[in-house]
């Protein structure tokens, strides 16, 4: 029995050890490599760095205008993320609470929808924003990513309002409260946990999208992160320093904010489910 259970330990470590390095791996040789010279990537891309000078990123920053990606994905998701879970939420308060004809089919329809494949949307969501004349500018995204995030957050704000007591609602209805100051003073923050979790979930998808924001929009002014990626491989193909410098500048942001806030993530959409 002891030799079963050190070899099921030994497995279950080399298991998890492997899963660890393909996935820490490519970002540890990106980063390393960013501090590297072309000479040195290209006689042995996995030696360390000679020196630790961040050339690379000196040259990445004079040669693109990584601020101004920056200033946009950061408005970006952050306005998309707010408008997402304000309007997300009081609507999935009212399917959680309030039973009415159809209201099982709106939750079907908006859950389906999490199926339809997002490239099929690129051509239909370019031609309502050609219309709106919104094209190349950050609202346009704004609005995308908002609403490419409903039906997410719709089933996990709506199983956690499904978990607060009904009798608390109650009691503020019958002092006089209306919805809204029943909604955002008592049922708000008690939800805050599912709705930190929403807010993390959209605001990370709309960091990393891409699609869209190519076919949306084509000035530099206003385009994201992500399509520096793509600003930068086509620039830097042969400065292979500055190009990772780039692609560490790029990622390490929303790893970060998921390092950070993992166990937050992890916990509430577990609690999620169990309620709902």
């Amino acid at each position: 029995m002891k030799k079963k259970l050190t070899l099921g330990s030994v497995l279950r470590f080399l298991f998890l050890g492997f899963f660890v390095a393909i996935s820490v791996g490519p970002l540890l040789w990106v980063i390393m490599s960013s501090f590297k010279t072309n000479k040195e990537i290209l006689s042995n891309a996995f030696a360390l760095p000679s020196s630790w000078a961040p050339v690379g990123y000196k040259a990445a920053l004079e040669m693109a205008p990584i601020g101004t990606f920056y200033k946009n994905s950061i408005i970006i998701s952050v306005v998309s993320t707010v408008l997402n879970v304000v309007v997300v939420s009081m609507a999935a308060y009212v399917l959680a609470r309030h039973k009415f004809r159809g209201n099982t089919f709106i939750v079907l329809l908006l859950s389906m929808s999490m199926l339809i494949p997002t490239a099929s949307l690129l051509m239909p969501i370019y031609k309502i924003m050609t219309a709106l004349k919104l094209l190349n500018t950050r609202t346009a995204l704004i609005l995308v990513y908002a609403a490419l995030g409903l039906p997410t957050s719709l089933f996990l704000f709506r199983s956690y309002f499904q978990g607060i007591p009904k009798e608390l609602e109650e009691a503020a209805y019958i002092d006089g409260a209306g919805f809204f100051r029943t909604f955002f003073t008592i049922v708000f923050p008690l939800a805050k946990p599912g709705l930190a979790t929403g807010a993390i979930l959209q605001f990370l998808t709309s960091w990393n999208e891409f699609m869209f924001a190519l076919i949306l929009t084509s000035d530099t002014s206003v385009r994201t992160l992500p399509l520096a990626l793509n600003y930068f491989t086509s620039q830097f193909s042969f400065n292979y320093t500055a190009m990772f410098a780039a692609l560490t500048m790029v990622i390490l942001p929303s790893i970060i904010v998921y390092a950070v806030l993992q166990e937050q993530i992890t916990s509430s959409m577990v609690d999620g489910a169990v309620k709902g």
